[in-house]
């Protein structure tokens, strides 16, 4: 029996197995320490700017550290969860088909590589020959581009979501907290900056985009997320209230 050989993989192509569960993971985790640094500094910054003492800001620091966390990876299980349910089912119905209809799932494989640009002769003998090889995998492939070796993971994805927010929070908290007063707000700002510009390089080379808009829109935002705190903290520091 002939075996089908192996694709060699050009750099940087993802051609290896369980590539869709690790980068599930991965994209959770930059999104959860990129949310972690956004969040937690924008709240420990607007209560530093509000008042000059420590615990303030250490109690809602932590506060915010534990239900960030939470929050994301409650987030990411329920999301992921629902994308593995949907996958499954999918999976569930084509084998179905091809059980019971098998005539036209051939008929309709043959026609998704036609549409691809194969004559009709050459279509039809690649679909028999996935077929008799593997028929629900050339169909998964195919149809709906999935790989039930292959699924989502909602509790790697929760962990690494989780993990990342902690792991990102802790940057300002830590900034903040180490620094002196007079100069704990500027150095948060820019450790924030710093940790938002390498988030930002992550999350394009992940997605294989332009690294410098990535990074120019990340640090925007988490900046422009301080500015606004700050100020509410500063009214409220200033009015008393």
């Amino acid at each position: 029996m002939s075996t089908i050989p192996s694709p060699t993989p050009h750099p940087g192509e993802p051609h290896q197995e369980g590539n869709s569960s690790r980068l599930n993971w991965l994209r959770a985790g930059v999104l959860g320490s990129n949310d972690g640094i956004v969040s937690v500094s924008a709240l420990v910054v607007g209560v530093a700017a509000a008042t000059s003492e420590s615990s303030p800001v250490l109690i809602a620091g932590i506060a915010s550290l534990a239900a960030g966390a939470i929050s994301m990876a409650l987030g990411e299980y329920v999301s992921v969860s629902t994308q593995r349910d949907s996958e499954r089912s999918m999976i569930a119905l084509e084998r179905a088909e091809l059980r019971d209809m098998p005539e036209e799932e051939l008929e309709e494989l043959t026609g998704i590589y036609q549409s691809r640009g194969l004559s009709r002769e050459t279509a039809e003998l690649v679909a028999k020959e996935l077929t008799a090889h593997d028929a629900l995998g050339a169909h998964l492939s195919a149809e709906l581009h999935l790989d039930q070796h292959d699924l989502v993971n909602p509790w790697q994805a929760a962990a690494a979501s989780a993990l990342s927010f902690t792991v990102g929070g802790l940057i300002p908290l830590l900034a903040i907290l180490l620094t002196p007063l007079d100069w704990r707000i500027a150095a948060t700002f820019a450790a924030v900056v710093v940790a938002l510009v390498i988030t930002g390089w992550l999350s394009a080379w992940l997605g294989g985009s332009a690294k410098g808009k990535a990074i120019v829109r990340i640090v925007f935002g988490g900046v422009l997320a301080l500015a606004v705190t700050y100020t509410i903290g500063a009214l409220f520091g200033v009015t008393g209230v």
